[in-house]
């Protein structure tokens, strides 16, 4: 996907994420929120763990990474599978040009098209009402540690996919121990010892 500002701007690419993005992305992301930013709550669901497969976008304009959005999967206490959405960051100098809409759209786009239900969020509800987010949706929901209630946000991609989802959010899966990680590699496409094939 590509955005066009002014005839002056460079056209804005919104693609995927490479690994050789990440080094960038991190940039960014320490500039948007500072080193704070591993202090949230959010990031308890995060640390450590990899987003959900083909929902780690970029935008980019001439050569550089202007704006980032991951979602990374969870689970409610109630069963509900779920994507936690962030954080979703874009460059001083290139806000207000529209990225952070667009990367929005593309991210719920394609994890419609993935097949997810429903995708959470903590931040402004100003902001991310116009994206069909809610804090009616997430009412009896919890994050892992202090956050603000009314910025804990839902939005369903399958209408009634949040109906009944209560309990604390953790994530969909443990944090891969760093032994797992270098078993998987080397073992590549074979299954982890212990799993059958």
């Amino acid at each position: 996907m590509s955005l066009s500002g002014s005839p002056n701007d460079r056209p804005v690419a919104i693609r995927r994420e490479r690994r050789s993005d990440v080094a960038a992305r991190e940039s960014l992301l320490d500039d948007a929120f500072g080193s704070g930013r591993f202090a949230k709550t959010s990031e308890r669901l995060r640390e450590g763990r990899k987003p959900a497969r083909g929902l780690a976008f970029v935008a980019r304009r001439g050569g550089c990474l202007i704006g980032t959005l991951r979602l990374w999967p969870v689970v409610t206490g109630t069963g509900h599978d779920c994507l936690l959405l962030g954080p979703l960051a874009v460059a001083e100098e290139a806000r207000c040009l529209g990225i952070g809409a667009a990367l929005m759209r593309q991210a719920l786009q394609r994890a419609n098209l993935l097949g997810h239900r429903a995708v959470i969020l903590v931040g402004d509800a100003a902001y991310y009402d116009r994206f069909g987010f809610s804090a009616e949706r997430t009412a009896a929901l919890r994050m892992p540690g202090p956050y603000d209630r009314q910025r804990l946000l839902g939005c369903e991609l399958v209408p009634g996919a949040l109906s009944g989802a209560g309990g604390l959010i953790v994530p969909a899966s443990p944090r891969p121990s760093r032994l797992s990680g270098l078993m998987d590699r080397i073992a590549g496409s074979q299954a982890p010892i212990g799993q059958p094939a």
